[in-house]
């Protein structure tokens, strides 16, 4: 498996990957997010990779920049969204795809990393609800359990109370 960043060129396969991997009441929100966020110019870049096997893409995600309306120095983003083609899910594409965007979060510096997701999935990387727990998500949450992060610095895991701030493609209520 090849594990590259995305290009626009892409675009079309990673909505196709997003579109199958989703139930029917998330899949059309979900693929074009995954799609915008491919041309959506953030500083920090957003981060997007995708997962080739045999010269087809079977899987994405995509990390984008957060900020805190409290500190201008912090480095944080989010993960998400993951998704895998149904036909390749259960062969660890999504936890290889989760564990080269770590990888690159550790290598640049940021502080934290968070997560809306599955707490049984996204455990097995390190996230956690406890982590998550000082930092607001930017919109009430359907399932608060899922919100989750990984403190990469002493100064993330110790913060009081901030807001997180997404980019725009994440700044849709119905994502919440």
């Amino acid at each position: 498996m090849n594990i590259r960043a995305a290009t626009l060129l892409d675009r079309d396969d990673i909505h196709r990957v997003h579109w199958a991997a989703f139930a029917e009441d998330e899949r059309s929100l979900v693929a074009q997010l995954a799609v915008d966020l491919l041309t959506e110019e953030t500083s920090p870049k957003i981060i997007s990779l995708v997962a080739e096997l045999e010269n087809s893409i079977v899987g994405h995600v995509a990390f984008s920049p957060v900020r805190l309306d409290s500190n201008d120095n912090f480095r944080g983003f989010i993960l998400g969204p993951l998704g895998v083609l149904p036909g390749y899910q259960q062969r660890g594409i999504g936890s290889q795809l989760v564990e080269r965007g770590l990888q690159m979060m550790t290598e640049t510096g940021v502080d934290i990393l968070f997560v809306y997701g599955d707490p049984t999935y996204y455990s097995r990387f390190g996230f956690s609800a406890d982590a998550a727990e000082r930092y607001h998500p930017p919109y009430e949450l359907q399932y608060p359990y899922g919100w989750q992060a990984i403190a990469f610095t002493k100064e993330a895991a110790r913060r009081t109370s901030a807001n997180v701030i997404c980019v725009a493609s994440l700044s849709s209520s119905a994502l919440w």
